[in-house]
């Protein structure tokens, strides 16, 4: 891939934007994410200096980084993984990150991590309304909702599905997952996600990829934000291959934006910085007497990204039948398996039908994936009610699932001429291990009732 490079400070490198409060903060936010620049393609290796200079020339390290800088290296894969999946990045910081405080165990709130042992394996399908509105004063951290996930974040392996309510911006504490990477999903409200490398907009209909072990702040361009996260605990994601589809199709990776350098400078904040750390499952927190967004240039290809599903390149049948929905990934976390995902995150976008003597909406299923759902918008054209913007389904592997019997009536029956599906944005985590649920899941209000009624009145047809 190409290398990308931008410069400049445009984005707010000594403004602070989204640091204060309530109306005015956060149209000041919203003018900061209208006015973003970014650097375009995935996993390339981009450079970005916020002010001229700032970054070194033929080297790394050094004896004396530019401009009174610390030179440091953040790794996101081992030193000595393939060069094609190597991910790093090298960061020129006003002070390096090793200067802080000790840690402490602080309250980990409604966030659970693998290894989940709270409730034992359940076979039945589960489905849940939204995320309750979150009590006054919820920053995205204190909003995160675990409701399952597999494997061991320690072992790095396996994955977790979040869930988010916030009505507040994190203003004076900052963000850092140590146990793997956060694909952000907003559902409702717009963040905008000041990070070490420089700054995101993630509206509802994006994605947002923050990489494992980069700092960063959440701040809400609207009044509250709401939305999913799958915390990856595996190997980063990637772009799927396209085998037989060839070299173009799914999402392109010249649509992947990553942030031009910003920082922030000594006084934008007002006191302290907490900075709140998630570590082998757990969260610590410190008290920085500094801002640890302070990187004024950096290169490599471990940073964070945006991605607008709207550039999804759908591919789909123009004859009969319709292709598994692995033809909808969006991103992929390989396993020791080839072929089988640790987690893939597909799309169910905006689309044409128009398979000939074909049932259209997604067929009648038993998987040996896990399969968890969410809605961004609209409606779910297997679903004819109870499933949605904000809401989820889990089913777990060999778990029978598909159309409730209005959309098996429906669909049996329609006149099959061109349709366009353009009513809704629905998604998906599926993984290879099953999903425990967290005891409070299976507690929640939120979760439904009599999910399986959905299915009840499809009824014997079969006449010999």
């Amino acid at each position: 891939m190409t290398n990308g490079s931008g410069s400049g400070n445009g984005n707010g490198s000594g403004a602070g934007a989204g640091t204060g409060s309530g109306t005015a903060a956060r149209e000041q936010a919203r003018k900061t994410a209208e006015g973003l620049v970014y650097l375009s393609g995935f996993g390339n290796q981009h450079s970005s200096e916020a002010v001229p200079g700032a970054l070194p020339t033929g080297r790394n390290s050094p004896q004396r980084a530019p401009l009174g800088l610390y030179a440091e290296q953040l790794s996101g894969t081992a030193f000595t993984e393939p060069r094609a999946h190597n991910r790093r990045s090298w960061l020129y910081r006003v002070r390096p990150s090793a200067a802080h405080p000790r840690f402490a165990r602080t309250r980990n709130g409604g966030l659970r991590s693998a290894p989940f042992t709270e409730a034992e394996p359940d076979p039945n399908r589960l489905r849940w309304n939204p995320l309750p509105d979150p009590p006054p004063g919820t920053d995205f951290v204190g909003g995160l909702w675990t409701l399952g996930g597999n494997g061991d974040a320690a072992q790095r392996s396996g994955m977790a599905v979040h869930l988010y309510a916030a009505d507040t911006s994190m203003t004076d504490r900052v963000f850092c997952d140590s146990d793997g990477e956060l694909l952000i999903v907003p559902e409702r409200g717009g963040l905008l996600l000041r990070t070490e490398f420089g700054l995101l907009r993630a509206e509802p209909g994006h994605v947002a990829l923050i990489p494992r072990g980069v700092r960063f702040r959440a701040v809400l361009l609207e009044e509250t934000a709401r939305g999913y996260v799958c915390e990856n605990y595996g190997q980063p994601f990637r772009l799927p291959e396209l085998g037989p589809i060839g070299a173009n199709g799914l999402a392109n990776p010249r649509d992947f934006m990553a942030p031009v350098a910003a920082y922030e400078e000594e006084g934008v904040l007002d006191g302290p910085v907490e900075v709140v750390n998630k570590f082998c499952g757990n969260l610590w927190a410190a008290r920085y007497d500094h801002s640890p967004l302070d990187v004024v240039a950096w290169h490599g290809n471990h940073v964070p990204y945006v991605y607008d599903l709207a550039r999804f390149n759908v591919i789909g049948s123009i004859s009969y039948d319709h292709p598994d929905p692995s033809v909808f990934t969006v991103l992929t976390s390989p396993s020791d398996t080839p072929g089988l995902a640790g987690v893939d995150f597909v799309v169910f976008a905006p689309r044409w039908l128009v398979g000939e003597d074909t049932f259209r909406p997604p067929y009648f299923h038993r998987n040996v994936m896990s399969e968890y759902m969410g809605l961004i918008e609209g409606a779910y054209d297997a679903k004819a009610e109870g499933f949605v913007p904000g809401g989820g389904s889990l089913h777990n592997m060999m778990s029978a699932h598909g159309p409730d019997r209005e959309t098996f009536d429906r669909a049996s029956s329609a006149e099959l001429r061109p349709q366009k599906i353009d009513d809704g944005t629905a998604f998906m985590f599926e993984t290879r291990w099953p999903v425990i649920p967290t005891a409070q899941a299976l507690q929640a209000a939120h979760l439904q009732s009599g999910y399986d009624d959905v299915w009840q009145g499809l009824q014997r047809n079969f006449r010999p």
